[in-house]
């Protein structure tokens, strides 16, 4: 009997399809999520802590990269609820059939965008 040889994945080539790439964004941002509350509580806490302070947490936020750390930390926030919704929908039943299914996964990434977008785009 011949020895069987390790079996080895190339990463690079396995194509998921779109509601494992929504899955696996939704566990990402969850853990993004919850690392980032530290850090958002202590602006809340510098900017509460005095006028100074609020004007330093002001001005960061209102530059290009608190911009765009908000902006991204929207988009992870929305798309976390929308595919949380989604797998939700699954738990009892609904959408798990394989065209809605893919439709679900679609809608849960463009509406996180949009509504990213159009949040920081009009404030």
């Amino acid at each position: 009997m011949t020895p069987q040889r390790p079996f080895f994945l190339d990463l690079r080539q396995i194509r998921l399809p779109i509601g494992g790439f929504v899955s696996i964004l939704h566990r990402a941002t969850g853990a993004g999520l919850a690392l980032a509350v530290p850090f958002l509580l202590y602006a809340l806490a510098l900017s509460l802590e005095s006028p100074e302070g609020f004007a330093a947490v002001a001005g960061f936020f209102g530059g290009w990269l608190g911009w765009l750390i908000g902006l991204g930390l929207t988009w992870a926030l929305l798309h976390h609820l929308f595919a949380g919704l989604r797998h939700l929908g699954f738990d009892v039943g609904w959408g798990e059939e394989k065209t809605r299914a893919r439709q679900t996964a679609w809608l849960s990434l463009v509406a996180a965008l949009v509504l990213a977008i159009l949040f920081w785009g009009l404030s």
